[in-house]
């Protein structure tokens, strides 16, 4: 995959969610709400003087972003803005 984001937007693979409860029930995928949190792939040159870089986990709102389809695979980009933080 090769994509670079414009401006200040940020290229976003979510993490995946668990897929049993802590009593063994497994979750059928339209049970699940989609994770708010990801790690960042990609990085526009406006998001980097913000401080976000690639590889960093962020959280984000619920509703935020677009979603795309590249190589088969699911990803997110968002705007800078829509970043709720950093984790650590």
């Amino acid at each position: 995959m090769n994509f670079q984001p414009l401006a200040n937007r940020v290229l976003i693979e979510r993490e995946e969610e668990v897929t049993t409860t802590a009593s063994g029930i497994i979750l059928p995928d339209n049970a699940k709400e989609k994770p708010l949190q990801g790690k960042v792939l990609a990085v526009g040159p406006d998001a980097k003087e913000e401080g976000i870089s690639e590889g960093d986990i962020v959280v984000f709102g619920k509703y935020a972003g677009n979603e795309i389809t590249l190589d088969n695979k699911e990803y997110l980009i968002l705007n800078s803005d829509d970043i709720l933080g950093i984790l650590k």
